[in-house]
């Protein structure tokens, strides 16, 4: 069963999962046993039959479930905001109050699990009959919803006008106490399912849906095949042990501790603690000195080479002694077509083509010729991750051979060797915890026992008073040297 609303395109829509369990304590309040006792209560000059107060639902609520006052009083108020429960001293306000407040439950049919839609139909019929019995004056909301429905439902005016002057006709024959709580329950059905602005739409799950997604589809034999080949595959995958994951991670953790500003601090100083721009001038992304911890950084793996701008130009440079510079090249413009202005996709897409790999390019590149054909085939229509495959390849071939010749040539250690290594600047007197710190290690407990130690038997060989150890020992030399008795 699904909650379906016709003014958003009858799509289906998953019934929420705690509307159930809401509609098994409405049955439980509403038992003559267990349930919360109703009788008739005087609103105003009328007597309304079957009528609860707040604070009874909030106690019948406490004692079933055994929850906090807080939670209560929450699930109350879902109660009312979803129609199972309408109030009738204040129809308009949605809310459970824990006083003698006088609430009746909603009729079974009028819950928002029902299958069938909120129609505008119904609810041009009630505006028109609101509209008729306070002769025009109707909410602003209503009066556009009222307006638009006019426009919408037109061809049908004439009836639903007729219903409207049908049912307040009937209404008026009802008793006063039947003919108010039926108007306080149709109030709160439509305050439910046409939410005026500023309230909270309870009703709305997400976004549309065109198919049904509690519908029971019965699985073909190809269903489960195709199942089964899943599981299989996924049995089949390659695991790492947790040990060797976290070794990967502490190993990680370690490299890149010294270049981590808020653990390690930043060199010279945290441009936002002392006012100083000099650490953006040194890290700018063409600077013509880079830090030595910057160079360093590209040694750690590939990707930190190639995503540094003065590391690609320091990169090309010996890319270009080896006569291979129209690798990195092919890689930057790849970039560019992904990541640039999405209406000269094709332009740039062209371009490339004729550039690098065209038969008889000015700046050719060698791939294979299993990539160089699914390169070809999407170019007939280019979009911006067309050149993801060519990319790729060049992408490894630079890793794998270029890579690790680059990080023992003359280039990047001349480039090592000039690297600047700031200074750390002086520091203003400051709580900002986020300063370069010295990181020190504490030392072991075994070490500062021994120290304790040493430092008592000090403290005991300094109070020691040396005339009174001399005394004793003559004492006793005398005592040996008397003759005895």
């Amino acid at each position: 069963m699904t909650v379906a609303r016709l003014d958003q395109g009858q799509r289906h829509r998953p019934r929420m999962a705690f509307l159930k369990k809401i509609e098994a304590l409405m049955m439980e309040m509403q038992n003559p046993d267990t349930g919360i006792k109703t009788q008739s209560q005087r609103v105003m000059i009328t007597n309304i039959p079957h009528a609860v107060a707040g604070n009874d639902i909030l106690q019948w609520i406490l004692q079933r479930l055994q929850i906090t006052e807080e939670e209560a009083l929450h699930l109350g108020d879902l109660f009312v905001k979803y129609g199972y429960i309408y109030p009738l001293q204040e129809p308009k306000n949605l809310t459970l109050k824990t006083d003698g407040s006088l609430y009746r439950f909603q009729t079974p049919y009028f819950w928002p699990t029902q299958s069938w839609p909120a129609d505008d139909t119904d609810y041009a019929i009630y505006l028109a009959k609101k509209n008729i019995k306070r002769k025009g004056i109707l909410e602003e909301y209503e009066k556009e919803h009222y307006n638009m429905l006019n426009q919408k439902i037109n061809y049908k005016w004439d009836f639903v006008i007729m219903q409207a002057k049908e049912q307040y006709k009937a209404g008026k024959e009802r008793k006063k106490a039947d003919r108010y709580a039926l108007d306080c329950q149709e109030r709160a059905y439509w305050l439910v399912n046409r939410t005026p602005p500023g309230m909270l739409d309870v009703l709305e799950y997400g976004l549309d849906r065109v198919t049904d997604p509690n519908e029971n589809k019965k699985k073909t034999m190809d269903v489960y095949r195709r199942e089964i080949m899943y599981y299989q595959q996924a049995i089949m995958k390659s695991r790492v042990k947790s040990s060797v994951s976290l070794g990967g991670l502490v190993k990680y953790s370690e490299q890149f501790l010294s270049n981590d500003p808020i653990l390690s601090g930043c060199l010279p100083g945290n441009p936002w603690i002392t006012d100083d721009p000099e650490f953006w001038d040194l890290n700018a992304k063409l600077v013509e000195i880079p830090t030595r911890m910057r160079v360093e950084r590209w040694a750690f793996n590939f990707s930190e080479l190639i995503r540094d701008p003065k590391g690609r130009q320091n990169f090309q440079l010996f890319l270009k002694k080896e006569f291979s510079g129209e690798n990195l090249s092919f890689w930057e413009a790849c970039e560019d077509l992904k990541y640039g202005d999405q209406s000269k996709v094709k332009e740039k897409a062209e371009e490339i083509y004729k550039l690098f790999l065209a038969p008889g390019a000015r700046r050719w590149i060698n791939i294979d010729g299993t990539t160089m054909g699914i390169t070809v085939k999407g170019l007939k229509h280019p979009h911006r991750y067309v050149l993801d495959a060519a990319q790729t390849h060049i992408y490894m071939l630079m890793k794998k051979d270029s890579y690790g010749r680059y990080l023992k040539s003359p280039i990047y250690k001349e480039m090592l060797a000039k690297a600047v290594v700031p200074q750390e600047a002086v520091k203003k007197s400051s709580t900002f915890p986020f300063g370069r710190r010295h990181l020190r290690s504490s030392p072991s407990p075994v070490i500062l026992r021994q120290q304790e130690e040493e430092a008592k038997a000090k403290e005991a060989a300094t109070t020691v008073d040396i005339t009174q150890v001399m005394s004793k020992l003559d004492r006793r030399s005398q005592l040996k040297n008397e003759p005895p008795k």
